[in-house]
């Protein structure tokens, strides 16, 4: 298919919800003439107004020109039918996530538009290729997906399916980075990148939650300490619990049930009851003008607690940091770097990163805690004693950790704690995808980062981290849990191979 430039093509919006007339107000911005279409009679006509509003606060706040608000809505025109829209060389579709819904709707379009015309869709979990199928021209169908809200979101999935003409995904692309966005291409397999990537973000603290190892309020804390600006818990709760239940529902279904995917219990639950959420003014936590909010807290570390032997083991970034601290604190210590964990030597008794493994499997002088990504103190940290420790040695351990700069989360001795256990299987879906070519790992980085808002993306964890102590700690947990869902990705396992040959 021969494709020109898109920078100045009209272009019509399928849609005029909340994405459709985001997606309009993004190519009105870029100086594109736009045609908004809606099937529900005046709804087209009625997102214009309510536009004008969101963009007369944005020129009331100073964020943009009165001149250009006008010149935006100028552009956008509601039309009745598609027959209005036969000039048009790029379709973007953002209607209901149905299947037969959108395919009735191209193939509708294909008699109606240009044979050169791109036809997108914003489907955010729907097959591209099966939405094709059906088509006179399946090679100018490619995905489109905005994150919501459109205008503010940058990152788009450019996703092809299996008749995509390359050069569609490439004009696309092309034009998204016309419209300011950072987009990143995607092969067409259930949930595309993100909505891929993100499942153990959910799926592991509701597993914890299941296990009873903590609580959703101290889960979003140890998030936020590792640089999240919500905790899963907390952003379930804007999803809505219904939304995110019927997208890990579907990423599972179309995975043939695959483990690694499966809904929670805990959530489902949730839906059943109704709590939904903020938008049911309930979910995880409660909403509303009468719900008072936790008092900001500030965080003090202790002194180092007086200890005769200090011994530093291990190597890498965390036994830095602890080198770091410990220098800070004062102390005098002995490096092992040779050894095969990383954590400290207290007196005899050992203060562990964990590996995958709950303190409890070395015995009563042992406390392990989680992966700390970030350096600044005051950082929330989930440990755990073991169950056999005795209350001196659990004391001595949390105030250690606490004169070390980390504000202590104590949740039950589980494998991997909390972020430790979820980032290795975000890093390892990120490897998966890339092994099974859905994305490159800059996609993959990109997509998280800008599309869900990770303070860093899969692989740059993996290089800080290092492969080996990730396939570690998912060894150890598949190990504990007996499952397909901790299994290792090849092309995780493969990277170990390469950094020991």
């Amino acid at each position: 298919m021969q494709t020109n430039n898109l920078n100045d093509a009209p272009v019509l919006v399928v849609g005029a919800g909340i994405m459709g007339v985001g997606i309009a107000q993004v190519a009105a911005q870029a100086g594109h003439s736009v045609m908004l279409l809606d099937a529900r009679e005046g709804a087209a006509s009625a997102a214009k107004p309510k536009l004008a509003q969101s963009l007369e606060t944005l020129v009331a706040k100073g964020k943009m020109p009165a001149g250009a608000a006008a010149q935006i809505l100028a552009r956008i025109v509601p039309v009745a039918t598609v027959h209005d829209a036969g000039t048009v060389r790029l379709v973007v579709e953002a209607i209901v996530e149905n299947l037969d819904a959108k395919r009735s709707l191209f193939q509708q379009l294909e008699s109606v538009v240009d044979a050169q015309c791109i036809l997108a869709t914003n489907t955010s979990s729907i097959s591209v290729t099966a939405i094709a199928n059906g088509l006179q021209h399946p090679g100018r169908l490619v995905g489109m997906h905005f994150f919501n809200p459109v205008p503010l979101m940058k990152l788009v999935e450019v996703v092809s399916g299996l008749q995509t003409d390359k050069a569609v995904a490439e004009a696309i692309f092309a034009l998204s980075q016309h419209w300011g966005k950072v987009p990143v291409h995607a092969r067409s397999t259930p949930g595309f990148i993100v909505n891929r990537i993100a499942r153990p973000y959910y799926a592991e603290s509701l597993a914890l939650l299941q296990q009873q190892a903590t609580t959703p309020a101290v889960l979003d804390i140890c998030w936020r300490g590792a640089g999240f600006r919500m905790g899963p818990c907390e952003l379930m709760d804007l999803i809505g619990h219904d939304t995110n239940f019927a997208v890990t529902q579907s990423v599972f279904e179309a995975n043939f049930y695959d483990k690694r995917y499966a809904p929670s219990l805990v959530q489902r639950e949730m839906v059943d009851g109704g709590l939904l959420g903020r938008k049911s003014g309930r979910g995880f936590f409660s909403y509303g003008s009468d719900v008072a909010k936790p008092a900001a807290t500030t965080f003090v570390a202790p002194v180092f607690p007086g200890v005769r032997d200090v011994h530093l083991h291990g190597q890498g970034a965390v036994a830095q940091r602890l080198a770091a601290a410990l220098a800070t604190a004062g102390l005098t210590f002995a490096h092992m770097p040779d050894s095969d964990w990383v954590g400290l030597g207290i007196d005899g008794r050992h203060l562990r990163l964990t590996d995958g493994r709950a303190a409890s499997s070395f015995g009563p002088l042992v406390a392990v805690f989680d992966l700390p990504l970030l350096t600044q103190p005051g950082a929330a940290l989930a440990w755990a004693p073991s169950d056999s420790a005795s209350a001196e040695w659990s004391a001595l351990a949390a105030q250690c950790l606490r004169a070390l700069g980390f504000d202590t989360q104590q949740v039950a001795d589980v494998p991997g704690l909390v972020v430790a256990r979820t980032v290795a299987m975000l890093i390892n879906e990120a490897s998966d995808a890339v092994h099974q070519g859905v994305c490159s790992a800059q996609g993959a980085d990109d997509a998280m980062q800008l599309g869900v808002n990770y303070p860093a993306g899969p692989f740059q964890w993996l290089a800080q981290w290092g492969a080996s102590a990730v396939v570690q700690v998912l060894d150890h947990l598949d190990t504990h849990y007996r499952g397909e869902r901790y299994r290792v990705s090849p092309g995780l396992r493969h990277r170990v191979w390469q950094h020991t040959a």
